[in-house]
């Protein structure tokens, strides 16, 4: 894998023809040690927004030893690069064949329901064992997030006296999970979600050794720009400190996007224009998905030397493929003279981007090259002393 010091270097001395995924490690790590040692409690990576091995081992060197993993193949995957790592399997609909080898095969002992069908099919599937960490997902707001996950999983707070009694039962360790939906804007959706859980624990008067406040954390994208992660951090810490739990209860997390949404960038070409409409090599069937089907703006810098002197305006993608739906709206602001032939980096493309990627209509990704500048935005900058000073161009909250 080439190594290059800039973005606007790489497009001036090789002119690529296909999209170029820029890889930054140091990012990813930074974000790594920033969760390891502020967060008070446990944080295990969310694969599903990345599943890179390269990062998952960037991520196992950085301090991270526990991955939540969604599927099988998740499971196969992390335990083939990390055979150390503790692995938790926090989807709660699962093939009762995924959850017997993720058991017998792979070590795993943590798992996640929302049912008592769930909790039957563990029990049958693990032969009854007695060594598990179980924890009951339940159902809360996604209103103070950018993207919902509170309609598909979660036992309702109404149901969830009998599930939680139910899998104490079973459970060696007994835990509440849940998941406040991607993106959140505000710590407060924490504190509201971990209100429900003291009721829940008050309702169902049994002891929990774990809280899993699961994943949320934000990242920063134009119009997105949250609170400092101290605060999310501070504000878990102290619902926490006050739950009805064991003298011994372990609080866990499971970042994804802030774990490694800083660590890709992508380089474009620009193939055409028409109007306020850019022709770009890749999109909605490549790293654009979210830019193209729930309307994410990512940020975007024109590479030209030298650079453009003429106002910004409001600009939308078309992808490479042959279909309609292959646009991004945005808005994307950038020169008004951007044209054919022009390059341009879309950055906080580590999350979700890599990972939702297609081969459709033969448009596949190009080369990767590590790089050694920083990303373009960053809710991390500043944890490393010994790095050089922040471009002028990074954004620093």
């Amino acid at each position: 894998m080439h190594k290059h010091h800039s973005a606007l270097g790489l497009a001036a001395s090789l002119r690529p023809v296909q999209p170029v995924t820029l890889l930054r490690p140091h990012a990813a790590a930074r974000a790594a040690r920033f969760f390891v040692e502020k967060f008070q409690g446990r944080s295990m990576y969310a694969v599903k927004a990345n599943p890179s091995p390269d990062l998952i081992q960037i991520l196992w060197d950085s301090g991270i030893t526990h991955y939540d993993v969604a599927s099988i193949a998740e499971v196969r995957l992390v335990a083939g690069i990390l055979p150390d790592a503790v692995l938790c399997f926090m989807h709660p609909v699962k093939a009762e064949e995924a959850i017997a080898e993720a058991y017998f095969d792979h070590g795993v002992r943590t798992f996640s329901l929302d049912s008592i069908e769930e909790l039957e099919k563990i029990e049958r599937a693990t032969k009854g064992a007695t060594d598990l960490n179980l924890c009951v997902r339940m159902r809360v707001s996604s209103d103070m997030s950018k993207l919902s996950l509170a309609s598909k999983f979660g036992v309702e707070q109404s149901e969830a006296r009998e599930l939680l009694q139910r899998t104490r039962q079973v459970a060696d360790a007994l835990g509440i999970c849940f998941h406040v939906g991607s993106q959140a804007m505000s710590p407060s959706a924490y504190v509201q979600a971990m209100e429900r859980v003291r009721a829940a624990i008050v309702a169902a008067a049994v002891t929990v050794d774990i809280i899993d406040v699961g994943g949320g954390f934000p990242s920063v994208y134009p119009g997105m720009e949250p609170p400092a992660l101290e605060a999310y951090f501070a504000a878990i810490h102290q619902m926490f400190e006050s739950l009805p739990i064991s003298y011994s209860a372990e609080l866990w997390c499971e970042p994804g996007r802030a774990l490694c949404a800083e660590y890709a960038s992508l380089l474009v070409r620009v193939e055409r224009r028409r109007g306020d409409e850019l022709y770009i090599n890749d999109g909605a069937y490549g790293a654009l998905f979210d830019a193209a089907h729930i309307g994410w703006r990512f940020p975007v810098k024109l590479l030209r030397e030298p650079d453009s002197n003429v106002r910004d305006m409001a600009f939308s993608f078309y992808g490479p493929t042959c279909d309609d739906m292959d646009r991004m709206a945005g808005p994307f602001m950038l020169p008004a003279d951007v044209g054919p032939g022009d390059y341009i980096e879309i950055g906080m493309l580590g999350a979700y981007g890599c990972a939702m990627r297609t081969g459709f209509n033969g448009f596949t990704a190009g080369e990767r090259v590590i790089m050694s500048d920083e990303p373009m935005a960053s809710l991390y900058l500043g944890e490393d002393e010994d790095r050089e000073a922040v471009p002028s161009n990074v954004i620093k909250l």
